[in-house]
């Protein structure tokens, strides 16, 4: 025992581990990737031949890198694939994409990491790594394990975002979402932290702060900026309200952030009587794209993605104006680069440029999952659409969730869209008589339309305590 101790403390004194700071050429990478405002002087307003060579440059680099991944060089052997045959962002056409699904498989296959990524834990005594996870909302959470490249980065692509999204030097930003495994608050933190001279208050979701203590904690600390999922927001602006007794207008608020969606921007902006910016990133990648000033579509951050929009029965890409699944390749990462990964969110590309004078290419709003899609009597139907159609209506404080079932001797699908009432005063029967028509309008079949009391549905969505509320509720699959 006592020589056990002894090599213990010779360890301590001997294993030098990676520093952080000596990981990165911190003047070189700011420089590659300059963060704001030298983005908008730069990147953002690049010619686009400057941004293709730029992107054939990554480009290279990225798939030399992936070639090193085993998940990546067995994918592409079958497809026979050579490193001759993928030189230019012009043979992304040739690799085979993949999907969520291929990497739960990797995973299964090689556990507990898969082969998807470059490094192991091991690889920590080289160079510092980081964990963080999906949102697991079904089995594990996705596990991935960030280099110092890719996570500082993605700060700088987070930190362009929000300062598109107005957050300033000193703001106090209130981060309402979850802290732990998943990636969304940590990767707020180190993007407002690192690159916007802004503060951070990280009270996370509703389960871990509760909502009139995030209310009060905003009043005491002059919280200016909130970011947030848009459903939480609401939710926050109505505890204020009608609980608190506070108006949310007179809280100061000057911006939020949240992804939106298909959710009504309008809504949310009325509630707090400030521009809410919407946003599109992944776990696997940081931020994709955010909207600018004129809030009329995200601008893609060339410098680090090439964004395809592929027709979801073909895969083939399809012109600017028509939805397709968004499909990403990376120009920066190493711990585990994306080459093709169809992420299923269902978008396209604006045409035209935006009034703002970025070159940078839109996306439009994000319409949905197409894995999330319910086919139903021969019709698709989008969850985040019925959303959409819901928020119209003032009866109602927009809250909703759709349950699937199979019913009957025949064991046809029916939809149950249940519905949140703004009060409990609303005439029910009035409400949905008026939303049964307008989904079946909207949508060319007809769903069945149940009401429930403001709050009623909080425990099936978790609005009040999750970050990301639930919306489907699949009964057929178990």
């Amino acid at each position: 025992m006592h020589m056990d101790k002894q090599k213990e403390l010779e360890r301590m004194r001997s294993v030098r581990p990676p520093q952080y700071w000596q990981s990165l050429d911190f003047a070189q990478l700011v420089k590659d990737y300059p963060p704001p405002p030298d983005y908008f002087n730069t990147i953002y307003v690049m010619p686009p031949e400057q941004i293709r060579e730029l992107q054939a440059r990554r480009f290279k680099t990225q798939i030399e890198r992936a070639w090193q991944v085993p998940f990546y060089a067995r994918r592409w052997k079958e497809a026979g694939l050579t490193p001759a045959d993928i030189r230019t962002p012009e043979d992304l056409v040739k690799i085979p994409t993949y999907t969520v699904e291929n990497i739960r498989e990797s995973m299964a296959n090689n556990p507990p990491w898969g082969d998807f990524m470059g490094v192991t834990p091991a690889d920590g005594a080289n160079f510092p790594l980081v964990l963080q996870t999906s949102g697991g909302t079904t089995g594990l959470p996705r596990p991935m394990l960030y280099s110092p490249q890719d996570r500082e980065i993605m700060a700088i692509l987070g930190s362009r975002r929000l300062v598109m999204h107005g957050v300033r030097p000193g703001d106090m930003v209130l981060v309402t979402r979850a802290l732990g495994l998943a990636n969304g608050g940590f990767h707020m933190r180190e993007a407002l932290w690192k690159y916007t001279g802004s503060v951070p208050v990280m009270t996370g979701s509703g389960k871990i702060t509760p909502t009139r203590r995030q209310i009060e904690i905003m009043k005491a600390w002059g919280v200016n900026v909130i970011a947030g999922f848009p459903a939480y927001l609401r939710h926050m602006a109505m505890v204020a309200r009608d609980e608190m007794g506070i108006d949310p207008r007179s809280l100061g608020v000057h911006s939020l952030d949240s992804n939106l969606g298909m959710e009504d921007r309008k809504s949310v902006e009325e509630l707090w009587g400030a521009p809410c910016y919407d946003f599109y990133g992944a776990h696997e990648s940081g931020m994709i794209a955010a909207d600018c000033v004129h809030q009329n579509g995200m601008h893609i951050q060339q410098d680090a993605f090439i964004v395809e929009i592929l027709d979801p029965h073909t895969g083939k890409p399809v012109p600017p104006g028509e939805k397709g699944n968004i499909c990403v390749t990376t120009l920066f990462k190493h711990s585990a680069p994306l080459i093709r990964y169809n992420i299923n969110d269902v978008s396209c590309i604006m045409p035209g440029q935006c009034a703002c004078g970025s070159t940078l290419p839109r996306l439009e709003k994000i319409f949905g999952r197409s894995d999330n899609m319910i086919k139903l009597r021969g019709v698709n139907v989008f969850p985040e659409a019925i959303g959409a159609l819901i928020a119209e209506d003032p009866r109602s404080n927009g809250e909703y969730i759709c349950v699937v079932d199979r019913v009957g001797a025949d064991a046809r699908d029916e939809m149950t869209v249940m519905v949140e009432v703004a009060d409990n005063s609303v005439n029910r029967a009035e409400l949905q008589l008026a939303l049964e028509r307008r989904l079946h309008e909207a949508l060319a079949v007809k769903v069945v339309l149940t009401i429930a009391d403001k709050g009623g549905l909080d425990e099936l969505t978790g609005t009040s305590q999750t970050t990301k509320p639930k919306r489907l509720l699949d009964k057929r699959k178990g």
